[in-house]
């Protein structure tokens, strides 16, 4: 793992205009690495999925956005992701083996995409950075 940070959500709702934000280096941009996005819901998240824009913002101003949909539950209503009662820790590969173009500080900032401005239950977002194949 190069870098693994989570964000705890205020009152576990999470509003469309509170993106979470993280900030890393990078000085290797010869080695691939893999983007993950952690979230953690409780069992009143009332959709088995959530959409989310992805910035990734560069050392020299310029940006990415991606749209990443993770998958919460099953068809049947099942959560996936571990923990116990009431909690679901989810962890979400979004890019793989992927080169940094520049070495230097690096920005994420994640934004929930639902049609629904603030999503209740969801305690926990994170943004992991581990090194690729």
């Amino acid at each position: 793992m190069v870098f693994e940070q989570n964000q705890e959500i205020d009152g576990a709702v999470w509003s469309w205009d509170e993106p979470v934000r993280f900030q890393f280096q990078v000085s290797d941009t010869v080695s691939r690495h893999n983007f993950y996005i952690n979230l953690r819901n409780g069992n009143d998240y009332p959709y088995s999925n959530m959409f989310l824009f992805v910035t990734l913002n560069f050392p020299n101003g310029k940006k990415s956005v991606d749209t990443v949909e993770c998958f919460l539950a099953d068809q049947a209503g099942r959560w996936y992701g571990t923990g116990m009662g009431n909690m679901h820790d989810n962890r979400f590969l979004y890019k793989q083996n992927k080169q940094f173009p520049l070495a230097g500080n690096y920005r994420i900032e994640i934004h929930q995409a639902m049609r629904q401005d603030d999503l209740p239950d969801i305690h926990d977002v994170g943004f992991r950075l581990s090194r690729g194949q």
